[in-house]
């Protein structure tokens, strides 16, 4: 009869610690388990704020910004979000585009200018390309116009008859000098172009083969900086019609000035610039981007630290350049959050 009652009492402790255990385990769940069933249970708001999964960011060749930038957002957005995310060197982005396209990668640093020809199917691209969206812009890559201080040379128009790189054949300057010529009504015709890279654009312009040249990039550019060493220069600026004329009929451009200081100018220029712009795959969900988002632009004070040009990212300023119906819906819900409107 003791035997008995021992073995139902032991039944019953183990039934006990089995229910108690099992209730401490319902509690909570690994971090990757959490967030994937927050939705479904009904998961802790710390889940909600993290996501899952490897992800890979493409960006731009290794001696560029893209790569460097792109590998201090990762490291950002890792700690903000808990996703591994990893910076991939590519060739920038045209590529970048087509990589996202593919499904090879799931976000990317574009220039803005390159992401309308995409969704456009212009330019660079034969069609419009589809699943990839925006979450917003980062930096400045500023349109320069150099030509020599004493040159004369203070508009666009002055440009007729000159000797004039225009950037490497086919690149992305060289569209935006066309643009630039369309908005005075010249075309090559009316001067006489040349076609070469930054690097050889300034050897040409110092050995005075050359009276101007197109560049677009980031500032300060390390190709005219060196050229100050040796030669005065200064930008052609842009007046406010054609600046405005320019934006109207090409929305990836928004209005900059090129402080004095930059270039150690006599005054300063003022032109345009493509932004920089963060993407991302299309079928990424509305959380995920929203956080990716978040993760980023709540954390530029960090991300200025790790590079400088994280300095030049302004929330404010995110949507400048961004084509219109192109906003992720998940960046749109965080930007809306934060008062700031969407195209």
């Amino acid at each position: 009869m003791i035997k008995k009652v021992r073995f139902i009492t032991l039944i019953v402790f183990v039934l006990f610690s089995v229910a108690l255990l099992a209730g401490c385990g319902s509690g909570g769940t690994s971090g990757t388990e959490a967030t994937q069933g927050t939705e479904a249970t009904g998961g802790t708001e710390a889940a909600a704020e993290k996501i899952s999964g490897d992800f890979i960011m493409a960006t731009g060749g290794t001696s560029g910004t893209y790569y460097p930038l792109g590998g201090a957002m990762c490291q950002i957005l890792k700690t903000a979000t808990g996703a591994n995310i990893n910076a991939n060197a590519t060739g920038a982005s045209v590529e970048n585009v087509r990589l996202l396209e593919r499904g090879e990668a799931d976000l990317a640093i574009v220039q803005t200018d390159i992401m309308s020809y995409a969704v456009s199917g212009i330019n660079n691209f034969e069609q419009e390309v589809k699943g990839v969206k925006s979450i917003g812009s980062l930096y400045p890559e500023v349109v320069h116009v150099v030509v020599g201080a004493d040159s004369g040379i203070n508009s666009i128009e002055d440009l007729k008859g000159k000797k004039v790189s225009v950037g490497a054949a086919g690149s992305g300057t060289e569209i935006n000098a066309q643009q630039f010529f369309e908005a005075y009504n010249m075309t090559y015709k009316d001067i006489d172009p040349r076609y070469l890279s930054f690097a050889e654009s300034a050897t040409a312009f110092q050995d005075g083969t050359i009276d101007a040249f197109f560049c677009v990039a980031g500032t300060p550019n390390a190709a005219i900086v060196e050229l100050k060493v040796s030669r005065d220069v200064k930008l052609v600026s842009l007046d406010q019609e054609h600046q405005d004329a320019l934006i109207a009929k090409y929305p990836f451009f928004a209005a900059h000035t090129v402080s004095k200081d930059v270039y150690d100018m006599a005054e300063d220029g003022q032109t345009l610039a493509i932004k920089a712009l963060l993407i991302v795959r299309e079928d990424m969900t509305e959380q995920e981007v929203y956080l990716l988002t978040k993760g980023l632009y709540d954390n530029l004070d960090e991300l200025g630290e790790a590079h400088a040009k994280g300095k030049e990212i302004a929330l404010e300023k995110a949507m400048e350049g961004v084509v219109p119906g192109n906003l992720h819906p998940g960046s749109a819900k965080y930007f809306q959050e934060k008062g700031i409107a969407t195209p």
